[in-house]
């Protein structure tokens, strides 16, 4: 079985994601975001499609920045919808603006998007990805789980032969040090 870690390095898009962000601790609010639009985007495409169009995305929702796009009125849902850099879907822009809204709420009662997960963690995937469709629009197994292996709260991001989960393991992403039998109980 072909896996990413024997496919994205030296993949002129993919390569620089897998070696560089993939797996390792997130802690500014703008990337959880960034990464939670991400993944919300690639469900039914290629994260190589997502990938390329990563800096339009960026500029099309104002850097993620969670206040800007939870400001967003009709105007910039007719703006993002009309955007052929990005992915064009009526469900995923008002999943975006809301779930922007649904972490400034976080702020409130938990300090913060970090906060929030620093906080749940840790649990099962199956514990999250209940968690996370109680808190957050789009946001299914398959969303849930890469959201959380890309930003270092759930194990699986790269191979255990794969050099780069070393690298990560050497920042101390939340899911080291708990038994690898508690992420999968439960699924």
């Amino acid at each position: 079985m072909t896996t990413y870690c024997d496919t994205a390095p030296g993949h002129e898009w993919h390569g620089p994601y897998h070696d560089t962000e993939y797996g390792f601790p997130v802690s500014e609010e703008n990337i959880l975001f960034e990464r939670l639009v991400l993944e919300i985007n690639q469900a039914g495409l290629s994260w190589l499609t997502v990938l390329k169009k990563r800096e339009a995305f960026y500029a099309a929702y104002d850097g993620f920045d969670v206040d800007k796009v939870a400001a967003y009125r009709d105007v910039d849902r007719a703006r993002l919808l009309g955007d052929s850099g990005i992915i064009r879907n009526k469900l995923k822009v008002n999943a975006a603006i809301e779930n922007a809204k649904r972490i400034q709420a976080l702020r409130a009662t938990h300090g913060g998007f970090k906060s929030w997960l620093d906080q749940h963690h840790p649990l099962t995937k199956s514990d999250w990805v209940k968690l996370f469709k109680q808190t957050f629009l789009f946001t299914g197994g398959e969303i849930t789980g890469e959201f959380l292996m890309s930003t270092g709260y759930l194990p699986g991001a790269h191979d255990p032969a794969c050099p780069i989960t070393k690298r990560i393991a050497t920042v101390e992403p939340p899911w080291i040090g708990v038994a690898m039998e508690f992420w999968t109980s439960g699924d």
